[in-house]
């Protein structure tokens, strides 16, 4: 029986037709017209004004910290359930996490933790926010649309903007989605990125972009990418950086998002499926996190095992692959990873309480329905 894999790239359309495009006219690095049309792709799917394609979402992250004024010696705010690539981009900047906890129903960035730690342990300075422990200046704070479930801007903001601290959100894989009506670049971050990378609903095989509406400072952004070069010449005015995306990737990429809602309603229909399949399993998992006022694009989809013995998590994760079916862990929080085990962080019982319970099952956009039903059975006759 076939192995039922967790995320894999829905390639359908006109990827290979716009890749040989690519191969005829002999524009295959970042030169070409399919980086541009990815780029006014991107901006209109996310609700923001200007896009920036770049090779990758960790590299988009680096770079827009950058561009914020994040340096050596900084702190950044950001949640600790999370991928590692949003606390290694601030380490990119020679600057440390500031690690808090998450909202139990959304998974995201906790804004009453980060008001109460902000006013706790900071106070205003010539030189802005400063940790009162460290002496470190809080120079940016970073929003991760966890699952791409956006995260509550609105009440985050509203900490930050008083204080004068730029938000960054780290949007890798919340293409698609909206909060109210509004899409996920348009919800007040300074600068959002994603990530594109082979397992994202939408994917260039690699690659992100760096999204907003302040054209300068996107501008920033774009010269940082491309070596910080000036004009036709060799001369170059700072450290910069080759992160620029391919031809060959946007092409990809605009194949991909010609297909974007498509793909995100995939998403959302195996989420629900899932979580109505299980909801008379209530007193033995949860489903993911969907919050009113969102319509996330469910990257992934998954369930809560809600036991204490994680014996019971790992038995069921080891049952479903040995049935064929891929599934497996969630992020372990970075404050518990080595890196970052010295970072300032606030106390973490939501983080801590939920990665280790957490188990992905198979997502695909391109998941049929009979292999869902076979995942289905499968945690049912575990549980």
């Amino acid at each position: 029986m076939q192995r039922i894999l967790l995320a894999v790239p829905d390639l359908t359309g006109n990827e290979a037709r716009y890749l040989r495009e690519c191969v005829t006219s002999n524009f295959v690095s970042s030169v070409g017209p399919f980086v541009d049309r990815f780029e006014s792709m991107v901006a209109e799917a996310s609700g923001a004004g200007v896009a920036v394609a770049v090779s990758s979402g960790t590299c988009g992250l680096h770079v827009a910290l950058l561009a914020l004024g994040v340096g050596p010696g900084d702190l950044v705010i950001v949640p600790s359930l999370t991928f590692i690539a949003s606390a290694n981009a601030v380490a990119h900047c020679g600057a440390t996490p500031w690690l808090v906890d998450v909202e139990a129903d959304s998974w995201n960035l906790d804004p009453v933790v980060l008001a109460d730690c902000l006013a706790k342990e900071t106070h205003l300075r010539d030189n802005g926010l400063v940790h009162r422990a460290t002496g470190k200046r809080v120079a940016a704070i970073m929003a991760v649309h966890s699952l791409g479930l956006p995260a509550n801007m609105e009440a985050i903001l509203g900490v930050a903007r008083p204080l004068g601290v730029p938000v960054i959100a780290d949007a890798a894989a919340a293409l698609g989605a909206s909060h109210q009506g509004r899409l996920v670049g348009d919800l007040g971050a300074d600068l959002s990125v994603f990530s594109f990378n082979g397992n994202k609903t939408i994917t260039c095989g690699g690659g992100g972009a760096v999204v907003g509406n302040d054209e300068k400072l996107l501008g920033l952004v774009r010269h940082l990418t491309t070596t910080a070069r000036l004009g036709n010449g060799y001369d170059h005015d700072r450290v910069g950086f080759n992160y620029r995306m391919t031809n060959l990737q946007a092409a990809v990429g605009c194949a991909q998002l010609e297909r974007l809602e498509r793909l995100v309603a995939a998403k959302r229909r195996i989420r629900t499926r899932y979580d109505q399949a299980f909801a008379d399993l209530h007193h033995q998992i949860m489903p993911f996190p969907n919050p009113p006022g969102s319509d996330g694009a469910c990257w992934f989809s998954g369930c809560v095992v809600l036991s204490a013995d994680l014996e019971k998590v790992d038995q069921l994760r080891a049952g479903l692959q040995q049935a064929g079916i891929d599934a497996r862990p969630f992020w372990k929080p970075i404050h518990l990873q080595l890196p970052y085990r010295d970072a300032p962080k606030t106390l973490q019982p939501v983080s801590e309480q939920l990665w280790s319970r957490v188990v992905t099952l198979p997502c695909a956009s391109g998941l049929t329905q009979e292999d869902q039903d076979r995942v289905i059975f499968a945690v049912r006759a575990l549980l």
